[in-house]
């Protein structure tokens, strides 16, 4: 592979990454296996199997088209456009909430900002919106896709290293009273279809990455072949597949057994993980474990900002724009200015219920999930991107296993949710 055109592709899957490194990792993988062990690792490496292929897709149709997933589903049907941007409004705002707490907790920690002002508790969170929002308001690809490889570099060398350390320490001792918690209650069963919403990251967030390609096409005025997009896109996402399964055993041997509660703050949780890392590895560590927390909500933040405005952007000019020649710089800053604006809104309401704000975010994103995958499968057909481009029979098989999969567990949760 021609090491100077392969350059020119590597970006979106590295973006990909550090957006989907985030809550999911950091959070639920860590929950995972601090309240189960091990018992949850099967799940989390079969949810990330079978989400594959239609993150993949996302990737192989805008190559193939050199349009976005957006575009494609405006194929499909208006209705089909609609629903996805109606589903877009209804959950951005949770999640992105979701990942700002998370991330300010994380800031906090670092940087010590709660005491700058304690009596004004959102300031971290402000803090976070500002930087997020500041760093995309050129409204240029070209930075996010630096910065976003700089912060991609930090998070994966320093995760690494505290997920080595931890091996070398070993697990934790149980205590003698230890009573594992069952999978199967209703509990049980929440958390995994939550856990399973955004491993490794929620599916509709699958346009995001064909808007990256997009983008990172016209940034660079080149055109990669299916191949190397395809490199790039695995790279990152396998690299965000094996951080799961790192954040889960880190929690399996630091926290199950121990009779440890993880704190429901966000400020708590992010004080809980760093001290118990730096507790079981060394006070030496503590700024390699910091840093690495930070930097991958930090990279999250960013990626989820600007995933959601390029959605907002270009689903509104299908919609609302088709003829005219709008200036799409200026709405994707309203657009951003949107998101922050209703984000921080339900930031503020949720300040205190973290945990909660967390498997609501999730869970909407789990059921939204079977309605992407078949959109995107039926997208990557022949009469869409051509017989060159389709994809081959294992993988067509895997996106079958798939939506079973994910339509299954969506009707499990709304038949315990709601109907049981």
């Amino acid at each position: 592979m021609n090491w100077s055109k392969l350059k020119k592709t590597l970006g979106p899957g590295i973006l990909f990454a550090s957006t989907a490194i985030g809550v999911s990792h950091l959070v639920q993988s860590t929950r995972a296996g601090a309240n189960y062990g091990f018992a949850l690792l099967g799940i989390i490496i079969i949810t990330n199997i079978l989400k594959f292929p239609f993150f993949e897709y996302a990737v192989r149709y805008a190559n193939a088209t050199g349009e976005t997933l957006i575009d494609g589903y405006k194929k499909l049907g208006k209705p089909v456009i609609w629903i996805y941007f109606l589903v877009t409004i209804a959950s951005m705002f949770f999640v992105t909430a979701a990942v700002s707490i998370v991330t300010a907790g994380f800031m906090d920690n670092l940087f010590g900002l709660s005491s700058i002002y304690p009596s004004f508790k959102l300031f971290p969170v402000v803090i976070v919106f500002i930087v997020s929002t500041g760093a995309l308001l050129t409204g240029k690809f070209s930075v996010l896709d630096s910065l976003i490889k700089l912060i991609g570099i930090i998070l994966f060398i320093s995760t690494l290293i505290v997920f080595i350390l931890t091996l070398i320490n070993g697990p934790s001792e149980h205590e003698s009273s230890f009573t594992p918690l069952d999978i199967f209650d209703d509990v049980g069963i929440l958390f995994i279809i939550a856990l399973m919403g955004w491993m490794p990251t929620a599916l509709d967030m699958s346009c995001w990455t064909s808007l990256w390609v997009v983008e990172k096409i016209k940034s660079t005025n080149y055109h990669p072949t299916l191949k190397e997009n395809l490199f790039d896109f695995n790279l990152g996402y396998w690299i965000a597949a094996f951080l799961s399964i790192c954040f889960v055993t880190m929690g399996a041997f630091l926290v199950f057994g121990t009779g440890t509660v993880l704190p429901k703050s966000s400020a708590g949780f992010a004080s809980s993980v760093i001290e118990l890392y730096t507790s079981t590895i060394g006070n030496w560590s503590y700024l390699i474990i910091a840093i690495a927390a930070f930097s991958i909500m930090l990279g999250t933040s960013i990626g989820v900002f600007d995933g959601y405005s390029r959605v907002l952007q270009h689903s509104s000019k299908i919609l609302f724009f088709p003829e005219e020649k709008t200036n799409s710089k200026r709405i994707y800053i309203i657009s951003l200015i949107i998101l922050a604006l209703g984000s921080f809104s339900i930031t503020a309401f949720f300040m205190g219920e973290f945990k909660n704000l967390i498997d609501l975010a999730t869970t909407i994103s789990f059921l939204i999930a079977p309605l992407v995958a078949i959109a995107n499968f039926k997208l990557v057909g022949k009469k869409y991107i051509g017989e060159v481009a389709t994809p081959k029979v294992h993988m067509k098989l895997i996106s079958y296993l798939g939506i079973a999969f994910l339509t299954g567990f969506a009707l499990f949760y709304i038949y315990i949710k709601f109907l049981k």
